[in-house]
């Protein structure tokens, strides 16, 4: 073999090198708890997680019915039992994706294990499965703030395992996934007009049809609601409570930091339980350190 073609072939496999995923050991989800769906190029690789935040169902304010619903169904799941995918929509800040990690964190111990993955790479759903479906633990396949556009692969192949008519998931893996959509596709006022009235009910056009079939496939709708002045302020309150407890000192809630907190959330623009507990996380901080020696 001449110089000349060892060099071709040499660039060639480099080039092939570039397009096959990086090679990974397996995970050993006896001491890992979490781990990424990560695409190259046609294919992909689980990456454990090494560092989960550490936020418990207690420290998630203002949303007690929500947290007990997706709780209940885990643990029906990590029994066993019959459970449901579940679609966890509404109002951002208000605690959904803060809500699986706190599942995860209170039942990692009895088994339950996820894998996130983005929305784009919804396609590899199957190799996904595969790859996890003999293990001896509970998955949690899930995907955060998705939301789809009429047609995508994603949105079929997602639509699919749902559905289990042409691929179906295996008994220990669920689907959870957050979205500010209830039907994860954008609505408009023009899908409405196909609707028609017959014998005084409503029924909907094919496009709306086609909008709900993804979400209607979802067993378990997890609605979180934009929060009440009075609803945000007790949330606000709480943790500004539970931020001094951390600190060992009693509480700086006073007039002045409710007022502050309805100032802080029309700056905001918002009032969820993210805008809540950052501006705890404001006020007790600035009032940590006026109280500090020699602090002006």
């Amino acid at each position: 073999m001449d110089a000349e073609l060892t060099a071709q072939l040499k660039q060639v496999l480099s080039s092939l090198q570039l397009l096959l995923p990086k090679p990974a050991g397996p995970i050993d989800w006896s001491s890992c708890q979490a781990a990424n769906w990560r695409r190259h190029s046609f294919a992909g690789y689980l990456e454990p997680v090494e560092n989960i935040e550490q936020v418990s169902l207690n420290d998630l304010l203002g949303i007690e019915d929500q947290k007990r619903a997706v709780e209940e169904n885990t643990r029906q799941f990590l029994a066993g039992y019959p459970s449901n995918n579940i679609l966890l929509w509404g109002t951002r800040g208000t605690g959904k994706s803060s809500l699986i990690r706190a599942i995860l964190n209170r039942y990692a111990p009895e088994g339950l294990r996820i894998v996130q993955v983005e929305k784009s790479d919804l396609v590899h759903l199957p190799d996904i499965v595969d790859s996890i479906k003999r293990l001896p633990y509970r998955f949690i396949i899930f995907s955060d703030d998705v939301s789809f556009e009429p047609g995508e692969s994603s949105y079929k192949m997602l639509k699919s395992a749902l559905d289990g008519a042409v691929y179906a998931l295996s008994d220990n893996v669920l689907i959870y996934v957050t979205s500010n959509r209830r039907h994860l596709l954008p609505e408009y006022e023009s899908d409405n007009r196909g609707a028609m009235m017959v014998n005084n009910e409503i029924h909907h056009g094919e496009g709306v049809e086609e909008k709900i079939s993804l979400s209607g496939r979802f067993g378990l709708w997890v609605a979180f609601h934009p929060f009440s002045q009075e609803q945000y302020l007790r949330v606000t309150r709480q943790w500004t409570d539970k931020l001094c407890a951390k600190q060992g000192i009693e509480s700086f809630w006073s007039n002045e930091a409710e007022e502050q907190a309805i100032q802080w959330s029309y700056l905001k623009g918002d009032s969820s339980g993210r805008i809540a507990y950052q501006f705890a996380c404001r006020w007790v901080g600035a009032q940590l350190l006026k109280s500090r020696p020699g602090a002006e």
